[in-house]
């Protein structure tokens, strides 16, 4: 396949008309008539995940942040996106990012998110209409207890830190969960104004939990960790047409003392 036969596929449920006016979605770097006939999917790309691209003879890398987000004015190797880029032009790789374009798409990165936790019909959180828009809520199978809807989090998302906010009401009575992948302090009022009991997202500075306001229980579960699974998406996406393969050294780069 070409490059843009691929991006093709991706835009047909994340055009680039729906990423937010200050991302970078799209394509990064290379041509999309490049003949393409494996993918390396990642969340970030760094140079441990170009050099795997690169020794698993990955003709392009699929990512969910962009490597470019603001113009360069040099590329020397002084920072790891300059010495990125050196190297993905110099084994003539095509890498195309899908940031918010597919953090509005209704089973994309918030959906994945809902899947994780046993949530089937959930619905857009804050919508643009009724398939686009951010973030996602819908019900659990059952109520749980805060400590066992930790225990899911912690188990769905692979993560062993979690800082949280309990509500002063219903903490024990969690059924109906919002959430929105990477920084979704935001949308917290969307998730009180629907109804949810736990809100679960990510980047929660300090005084934005207490936002929350005693309504609701507030999940923070970390940036990368509500984002993982996006990776599974792109594998949905493109798996039957072209070799895929989920980057094995693209992991969290934040280390958690504990």
């Amino acid at each position: 396949m070409f490059a843009g036969e691929i991006i093709e596929l991706i835009e047909s449920v994340a055009p680039l008309s729906n990423q937010e006016s200050w991302d970078n979605s799209g394509l990064q770097i290379g041509q999309r008539n490049q003949q393409v006939s494996s993918a390396l999917l990642c969340i970030d790309v760094t140079e441990d995940v170009v050099d795997e691209a690169i020794e698993n003879n990955c003709q392009m890398i699929v990512s969910h942040h962009p490597l470019l987000f603001k113009g360069l004015k040099r590329i020397s190797s002084e920072t790891y996106i300059e010495r990125c880029v050196l190297k993905i032009i110099r084994h003539g790789l095509v890498v195309y990012s899908a940031h918010t374009s597919i953090d509005k798409y209704r089973s994309g990165v918030s959906g994945k998110m809902a899947e994780r936790l046993g949530i089937c019909n959930y619905s857009v959180l804050s919508p643009y209409n009724a398939e686009v828009g951010l973030g996602v809520i819908g019900d659990l199978p059952q109520p749980l207890t805060i400590t066992d809807f930790l225990e899911l989090l912690k188990d769905a998302f692979h993560t062993s830190v979690i800082r949280y906010l309990p509500s002063f009401v219903d903490s024990d009575n969690i059924l109906r969960v919002a959430m929105c992948g990477g920084a979704g302090s935001e949308f917290l009022p969307d998730a009180i104004g629907q109804g949810a009991q736990a809100y679960v997202s990510a980047d929660f500075k300090y005084h934005e939990f207490f936002n929350s306001d005693g309504r609701i229980s507030v999940f923070d579960i970390g940036h990368f960790e509500s984002e993982q699974h996006t990776k599974e998406l792109f594998y949905e996406l493109l798996a039957d047409k072209i070799k895929c393969i989920k980057a094995t050294k693209d992991v969290c780069q934040i280390k958690t003392f504990i």
